[in-house]
């Protein structure tokens, strides 16, 4: 039968109470037992309300009180010399220092450097390597959380950021080292975890490879082979749905088919054209998770297309061993459209948030388990959500399209010699600089922005 599940939900919480309690707690205004019962009940809402808005498996240790690259930093003790942490676990005030650094008590350390997640606008924290740099448990959080869902009836797949796109979007600090020699140090912590996961009752495990969807060098993919054959000996009897989303595995299909894990999800949004190929030579009982329902973006997803590819890959992987999901983490969208209360009531039928986009993946699984005539009317109204966006005047410009049309070869040739366009530009000098993002924050931009503050 059919499965659905999800591979990541927003922390946030409804009314953003995540921001409001971990600002609060680093203002001195909010306790940290304050801060973890906040974490706990945003944690029990959204297991709840993906229970019940018919997702089979909802993801554990998805959640976080900052950035899931620092807590797999926190996981396996990846914890730079100038936070000064000699814990056995690495503890809350560490972990948002490392986040956010510390400008108090005489101390003024920086944080550790934030970048883009792939081509999304979610930024997150890099980790920071030596090339002696040593790994351990360090943190108990994924454990913990699959556990509290387990008390709470929840059912869970245990969530872990894999050990090759941890190293891959790592930077190296010190002297030069290639950071993929640490693998060896590194997956040791990470069977431990798998382990510890299975004897607390894990079934599965969804290990994010997101970085096995992108060009990869023939070293590299030994490297996978060797990690996983790893992973796979060590799981405790755990089974591995290796994740990957935001492009199409191309030609690292093969690798990834012949990884030793019980399961692969795909994303089937960004890249739909690589299912017929991954379905040729599809292991007999490996688990497809079929990315079908965009976790990107806000609109409705055509229901009646992505059923299509699910119920081509139904024929040949079989109903018993197909997933149905989102295409990545939820995370990237907002929490639930039924808090816009101003938007167009014609703009509101095209879109769908977190919680939509749950009702989605329930409605496609229920049309695999029970046929398309279960869920007619949902198809219908998908439909003509479709319909309308395609025919209204919000999206159709009769002048804009002529416009268009009217665009010839040479008007998309400058008229004139770049050394003349550049003089009327901009004076820059030869080397300008500029700013995408906030300074790094130190005492003296505290200070000062308080006094500015103060008038």
């Amino acid at each position: 039968m059919p499965i659905s599940h999800t591979l990541g939900f927003p922390p946030l919480g409804a009314a953003r109470e995540l921001k409001r309690a971990t600002e609060g707690y680093w203002q001195g205004k909010v306790t940290r037992p304050d801060l973890l019962r906040t974490g706990a009940e945003l944690r029990a809402r959204h297991w709840r309300l993906q229970h019940e808005a018919g997702i089979d498996l909802p993801p554990s240790n998805d959640f976080s009180f900052y950035d899931r690259m620092l807590d797999t930093c926190a996981m396996v003790g990846a914890v730079p010399p100038r936070y000064e942490w000699k814990s056995e676990v690495v503890d809350l005030d560490t972990y948002f220092a490392m986040a956010r650094g510390v400008q108090q008590s005489g101390r003024d350390v920086t944080a550790m450097e934030m970048t883009k997640w792939f081509d999304t606008n979610y930024h997150y924290i890099v980790p920071e390597l030596t090339g002696d740099q040593t790994f351990r448990p360090a943190s108990s959080k994924p454990v913990d959380e699959f556990s509290e869902a387990s008390a709470l009836g929840v059912r869970t797949t245990p969530v872990l950021i894999g050990p090759l796109t941890f190293l891959l979007l790592a930077k190296e600090k010190g002297a030069r080292f290639n950071r993929l020699d640490l693998l060896d140090r590194l997956l040791p912590v990470y069977g431990d975890v798998l382990q510890r996961l299975a004897a607390a009752g894990a079934e599965w495990v969804q290990v994010d490879e997101p970085c096995l969807a992108l060009d990869r060098t023939p070293a590299e993919l030994e490297r996978y082979r060797a990690a996983y054959g790893f992973l796979a000996e060590r799981s405790g009897g755990a089974k591995i749905l290796l994740a990957t989303y935001f492009a199409g595995l191309d030609e690292n299909a093969a690798t990834a088919l012949a990884l030793p894990t019980h399961g692969l999800h795909v994303d089937l949004v960004r890249a739909p054209g690589q299912l017929d190929a991954l379905l040729e030579r599809w292991p007999a009982g490996r688990v497809l998770s079929a990315g079908v329902v965009d976790g990107r973006n806000i609109w409705r997803t055509d229901l009646d297309a992505a059923l299509t590819l699910l119920e081509r890959a139904q024929r040949k992987v079989g109903p018993d061993h197909l997933w149905v999901a989102p295409s990545c983490s939820l995370l990237h969208v907002p929490i639930d459209l039924a808090l816009e209360t101003g938007l167009d009531p014609e703009l509101r039928l095209w879109l769908a948030f977190a919680t939509q986009k749950l009702e989605e993946v329930a409605t496609l699984t229920r049309a695999l388990r029970d046929g398309r005539g279960a869920v007619e009317a949902e198809l219908a109204e998908s439909r003509r959500a479709a319909a309308g966006r395609r025919a209204s005047p919000l999206t159709l410009n009769a002048v804009v399209r002529q416009h268009v049309a009217a665009v010839q070869a040479g008007d998309l040739k400058r008229a004139t010699p770049h050394t003349e366009r550049r003089r009327r530009q901009l004076e820059l000098p030869p080397f300008p600089t500029t700013t995408i993002g906030s300074f790094p924050q130190t005492s003296e931009v505290r200070a000062a922005r308080r006094r500015f503050t103060d008038g």
